[in-house]
Parts: structure tokens; C-alpha cells; sequence
């Protein structure tokens, strides 16, 4: 079933969470709403859910208008953050609660009950934990019995709020790889609310970039990675340095940089901000180029295979973050207070 909506605002007192918002998830797709805190990520899937109210606009499944629909006649499974299990009920009466509280003519039989909570929890890989509480189990495990209660009542949409935003780093990235591997297997549409980068384009077919109530851009995860619309988008996926700089006759120059600009042929002379990601820094031997920006070592890190480079720019400019595989460190041979010369390998450049 696809989801669409159309032209959504919502308003808390002067606060304007949503802006006029319009999207539409595909039958069968997984998209990720990716943004920061008070993006309005989160209040536009409630929306969508209908535990929340838009002032304005339209909320349509499968091309049909479901904005006054109840939350109980929507078919949406939802996941929240803090797992929302029944503390008194175990394992597998919390997901077999959407069946059992069914009116009478639409519940299934005892049999039928006991059989689809077991092939769920089998689903999730969790149903020796049939008998247990959830206190009894961990983090990762409840999120997993979460969303195989919402996938009881069969919905025909899920969707889901920072489902892995409770969860430590080791254990989320589990998740991440699981997650994407039963919605092949499901094929539910699905809607999911991070505000973790990775996540977003690890998992997600499309990723729907939201900024101060606003969409941003969207796109596949290596489209709005690869070609960001927005300096906002470009900033919050990922490190990026900033360098400011001319454009004039199709180059841009930063310092002792000078690189190609096909867009800017026409321009004369313009300030430019020139984006460039740690791992698209190329560092060379101090006099390896003279088309180079030239920089100082000021110390660097190792992080398992890479090694994050710092350095001061000899011009004063502001500071580069560098990052390159540990092979490549140790054959530059360069350490604290070594002069290097800098090279982007690709770079984005917003006027």
C-alpha cells in the first residue's frame, strides 16, 4: 500500500513543527525520514499514524483519503522508540495483544492466535523467548518483539520511530542489517523516523532529507549522499570542511587551489563556499604539487583501519579534517608538525 501526503502543516502555539510538507513511500518501499531534533520528522509520521491531527492537507493510502480515518481503521503497525511492551504480559502475549483485543467477529481462534505468534516470533528469530517478560530480555530483543506485535495485525503500512534510538552502537547496527533483511523477506511499506546518518543510508531504499519543518531533498541513499541539494544536506550527512573561495571563468580557487568549475564558465569573480569531505582530501608530500593547498600537520588519530588527519592551513584559513586508510599514512610517513600539501579528490561548490 503507498502513502502520500499532501501539502501537511501543523503548528504547536507559534512553533510551525511541519511546513507544507508533501511526500509519497511507493507500495513495498522502506524510506527513511532522516533530519535533526525538531525537524518535524517525527510529528508528520504521527501523523500519517493518526495519533496526531494536521492542521491542513491530506493523508492518502493507496490513492485513498484517510486523513479523518481512525487510528484503529488506518492498518498501520507502529513502532516506537522505547519499545512500548506490556510489562506484566510475557513474550507472547504481548504480541498476540493486536489479535486477542479484535472485535469478536474479526478474531481469529485460539489456534489460529497461537499459531501466528509463534511463526512471528520465529519471524524475529525470538521464539524460545516465547515464556518470558520483558524485563527479562535485552535491548535489542524487545525492539525485535516490539515490531513483531505491529506485524500481527497484518498492517498494510509500518511504520516506525527511531526504532534502534535506544539502543548501544554495536547492537543497533545489528538491527540495521536485520531490519532491511525482513522487509525484503516482508515487503511492507514502511516509514521509518532517524536521525542517524548511517542508519538512514544503510537501510532505506529512499531517504527524505527534513530540515526546520521543511523536505529538503529526496532521494536514494547515494543520490542525496553523492549529490546533496542543500549546504544543510552536504552538513548533516557526514564531516565535511568548508573552504571559501572565488569562482572566475570556470575555475574555483581556494588558497593554492585552483580546480575545474564547468557551471561557473560564465562567472566573473564570485564568492563561492567549496564543500569537501574528510575522505576526499588527498595528502601529498609537501612538494608533491603546486596546485595544492599547503597545510601542517597538528595531530591524528587512528580509528581501526583509517587515520583521521588535522591540519592548519600555512595561509590561515580555517582547519582540515583529513581521512585515509593506515597503508597510506604509513607510506607518507608524516607526523605532528610535518608540512603537506592538499588536493580534493571531489568537492561541491554552492555560490
Amino acid at each position: 500500500m503507498s502513502i502520500e501526503a499532501r501539502n501537511i502543516k501543523r503548528a504547536f502555539g507559534d512553533f510551525n513543527a511541519v511546513k507544507d510538507v508533501s511526500i509519497n513511500v511507493a507500495s513495498g518501499e522502506l524510506v527513511a525520514l532522516l533530519g535533526p531534533s525538531g525537524s518535524g520528522k517525527t510529528t508528520l509520521l504521527r501523523i500519517i499514524a493518526g495519533l496526531e491531527t494536521a492542521d491542513s492537507g491530506q493523508i492518502l493510502f493507496h490513492g485513498e483519503d484517510a486523513t479523518d480515518t481512525e487510528v484503529g481503521d488506518r492498518h498501520v503497525g507502529f513502532v516506537f522508540q522505547h519499545y512500548a511492551l506490556f510489562r506484566h504480559m510475557t513474550v507472547f502475549e504481548n504480541v498476540a495483544f493486536g489479535l486477542r483485543v479484535k472485535p469478536r467477529h474479526l478474531r481469529p481462534s485460539k489456534e489460529a492466535i497461537r499459531d501466528k505468534v509463534m511463526s512471528l516470533l520465529k519471524l524475529v528469530q525470538l521464539e524460545w523467548l516465547a515464556g518470558s517478560y520483558p524485563h527479562q530480555l535485552s535491548g535489542g530483543q524487545r525492539q525485535r518483539i516490539a515490531l513483531a506485535r505491529a506485524l500481527a495485525v497484518e498492517p498494510k503500512v509500518l511504520l516506525l520511530d527511531e526504532p534502534f534510538g535506544a539502543l548501544d552502537a554495536k547492537v543497533r547496527k545489528e538491527l540495521r542489517a536485520w531490519l532491511r533483511r525482513l522487509h525484503d523477506d516482508l515487503h511492507v511499506t514502511s516509514l521509518f523516523v532517524t536521525h542517524d546518518q548511517e542508519e538512514a543510508l544503510e537501510v532505506s531504499d529512499r531517504v527524505i532529507v527534513m530540515n526546520e519543518g521543511r523536505v529538503e531533498q529526496v532521494g536514494t541513499p547515494s543520490e542525496v549522499y553523492d549529490h546533496p541539494a542543500s549546504p544543510f544536506v552536504y552538513q548533516f550527512l557526514g564531516d565535511v570542511n568548508l573552504f571559501q573561495g572565488r569562482v572566475h571563468d570556470g575555475n574555483v580557487r581556494v588558497g593554492d587551489w585552483s580546480v575545474p568549475l564547468p557551471d561557473g564558465a560564465g562567472v566573473k569573480d564570485d564568492a563561492a563556499t567549496f564543500y569537501v569531505r574528510p575522505h576526499d582530501i588527498e595528502i601529498l608530500a609537501a612538494n608533491d604539487s603546486s596546485n595544492a593547498l599547503k597545510a601542517v600537520v597538528r595531530q591524528y588519530s587512528t580509528i581501526g583501519p583509517r587515520v583521521r588527519v588535522d591540519l592548519d592551513r600555512v595561509d590561515g584559513g580555517a582547519p582540515i579534517q583529513a581521512e585515509l586508510n593506515k597503508e597510506r599514512f604509513l607510506e607518507l610517513g608524516i607526523g605532528n608538525g610535518d608540512r603537506v600539501s592538499l588536493l580534493p579528490r571531489r568537492h561541491h561548490v554552492f555560490g
